[in-house]
């Protein structure tokens, strides 16, 4: 299969490039830059220039394609509800490329969308329309695509790490590193889900070889994480003290990260075991938030 990846050189797009071509796919990569075309080309992947918001190029790479990951988002949260409306025209975009054929679109989203209730964890069968979340823009574009005949799934992606990146997480080392605390809010008992990134980038590849039209999946290894947990790695690695924050002072330690510090965010990926034959094999979010203050 050709597939087209967006965000083919970002942190989980690069890992998918990589899982896709060592199992007998050819990739066409976007790319916005001289750089990032000669990383794709160093791995033997094609690549695309454009961006997401040129959404021409958008349309052009998915009609030289035999499917579409999007993987692409715009992750300045100071504008994160723009940036979930610019996702909602990329989806399109690249839907209207695909419309009339079987031709695959797996598109991204997070797993918050899948939270039926408090307390609860999200689960690949529900999705509220109402969410007040805007990432909500990608599922609902999504859902428009299908719409119109469009071959269309969705990941939903938990904190992603490695031991040099965590998602949200690093926004927290960051915020502990500044001002000299490692922050949990209330009691710090609200969960992260969570999964090593070559385990994501296989779900991926699973999912776009399956193209089951309508599937929602959950990229998720560790249902959930308590921050308290993940507060004390990153007190240990950076020798700071731990706090408990009010969920008023949230904001004022964690900036934008506040809105997301005191939710949980468990995750099940039951269903999407079951569907793909998908297990996650690799190490845990806190033995690689461990080694990230530790390596070696």
């Amino acid at each position: 299969m050709r597939v087209f990846v967006t965000g083919a050189t970002g942190f989980i797009g690069s890992a998918i490039v990589a899982e896709l071509l060592r199992n007998g796919h050819q990739v066409l990569g976007l790319t916005r830059s001289d750089a990032g075309a000669q990383a794709l080309a160093d791995t033997g992947a094609e690549a695309h220039r454009g961006n997401l918001e040129d959404l021409d190029s958008l349309r052009r790479g998915a009609a030289r394609s035999d499917g579409v990951i999007h993987c692409a988002f715009d992750h300045d949260f100071s504008n994160f509800a723009a940036n979930c409306e610019k996702d909602s025209r990329a989806i399109t975009a690249l839907g209207a490329a695909l419309a009339g054929s079987d031709r695959p679109l797996l598109v991204t989203s997070g797993v918050g969308m899948g939270i039926p209730g408090p307390g609860l964890p999200a689960a690949e069968d529900v999705f509220n329309p109402e969410h007040p979340n805007p990432r909500k823009a990608s599922e609902l574009a999504a859902s428009a695509v299908a719409a119109e005949g469009v071959n269309v799934s969705v990941v939903r992606l938990p904190q992603v790490h490695d031991t040099t990146r965590h998602g949200l997480i690093a926004y927290a080392i960051a915020a502990a590193r500044e001002k000299g605390v490692s922050a949990f809010v209330g009691d710090g008992s609200n969960r992260f889900s969570a999964a090593h990134v070559l385990d994501v980038a296989r779900l991926y590849r699973l999912a776009i070889e399956k193209a089951e039209p309508g599937a929602r999946y959950h990229a998720v290894a560790e249902e959930g994480v308590a921050f308290r947990e993940i507060a004390a790695v990153i007190g240990r690695g950076l020798d700071v003290p731990l706090a408990s924050l009010s969920p008023e002072d949230a904001a004022a330690h964690f900036g934008w990260l506040g809105m997301f510090a005191g939710l949980d965010l468990a995750a099940s990926s039951a269903q999407t075991r079951a569907k793909l034959d998908w297990t996650p094999v690799g190490p845990g979010l806190l033995d690689d938030l461990g080694r990230h203050f530790r390596p070696g």
